[in-house]
């Protein structure tokens, strides 16, 4: 059993990636039967290492008490059950979505200037694939005012089916053999309501740290750390360091700066290193984007959105 729910996706991950020649990964986890449960115990024991191991370095997982996940569902795989855990800052879906596009591209060149000729708004739809994991409704792509790449899965009553943008990604799929249908009846409404989650998503950001898993949260909370310890030596937090810290929190990080500051933050560097690296996106006025930075007010813009159709 591993420590945290994040070992489940990576363990995937591990194999399930780009360059993966295989159409199906089949990862399997393991739960001892109850009779051997009881005999060795494995549920108890590791809830008291997970207890005192938050006593020491602090923790926010639940795994049992008091958890709404059950974890048998979790290791069977629950459809959705954690949904709400997968966290996409651990995929580069900008790379992941330009492998899409070079593979479906790559030789070609009709279909290439098919899709570099689309306008924007352009939608279509498809017929829904029955494997228990699509929901009928629709996909909607939006670009937001701060130039954030936002996707949305609305189901038919324009609830949200889900807000990871990576299993949102894949079930847009679709080849250039990939049958269009006529658009559902509600597309344009549903298409609506996508926009205004995003926007929603987009405000929400604002002014806030968002998950502990975000890359904003855990710079802000590195930054702050930082100067609690060296409140008592002025000199090494300097009022640029303090500015960069105040934007941080009341702005979106540029995809730019999330990406410098990620890779730094897996190789393991000092608070002191993360303030420094800050600073310098500061000083290149690379940190963050403001609203002051933009000429123009801009509304979202709708690049594409997809119809998921089931049988009628």
């Amino acid at each position: 059993m591993p420590w945290a729910i994040i070992r489940l996706i990576q363990r995937a991950g591990r194999v399930d990636r780009i360059g993966q020649q295989s159409h199906e990964i089949l990862c399997y986890s393991f739960l001892p039967e109850d009779g051997i449960e009881k005999i060795i115990n494995l549920r108890g024991r590791l809830s008291n290492r997970i207890k005192n191991n938050a006593e020491v370095v602090g923790s926010d997982e639940t795994f049992f008490d008091g958890d709404p996940i059950n974890i048998a569902d979790l290791y069977n795989e629950k459809a959705g059950i954690i949904d709400g855990d997968e966290d996409d800052s651990d995929v580069d879906l900008a790379s992941y979505a330009f492998q899409i596009w070079k593979e479906a591209t790559e030789g070609n060149n009709k279909l290439r200037k098919i899709i570099e000729d689309l306008e924007n708004n352009v939608y279509s739809t498809r017929k829904l694939i029955e494997n228990g994991e699509e929901q009928e409704g629709v996909i909607v792509y939006v670009k937001t005012v701060d130039d954030t790449d936002m996707l949305s899965y609305i189901d038919n009553k324009g609830e949200i089916i889900t807000q990871s943008q990576l299993k949102i990604l894949k079930t847009a799929f679709c080849t250039d053999k990939t049958e269009s249908l006529p658009r559902i009846e509600k597309h344009h409404e549903l298409v609506d309501k996508g926009i205004k989650i995003a926007y929603e998503a987009e405000k929400n950001t604002v002014g806030s740290l968002g998950k502990r898993s975000s890359i904003k949260y855990q710079v802000f909370m590195r930054l702050e750390r930082y100067c609690k310890e060296n409140e008592d030596t002025p000199l090494l937090i300097s009022d640029t360091l303090k500015k960069a810290i105040d934007d941080v929190f009341n702005y979106n990080l540029t995809e730019m700066a999330k990406d410098t500051i990620s890779r730094q933050l897996k190789a393991g560097v000092s608070d002191e290193q993360v303030a420094d690296i800050v600073l310098s996106l500061h000083d290149e006025d690379r940190l963050v984007i403001t609203r002051e930075d933009q000429k123009n007010e801009r509304m979202q813009q709708i690049i594409c959105s997809l119809g998921i159709k089931g049988n009628e």
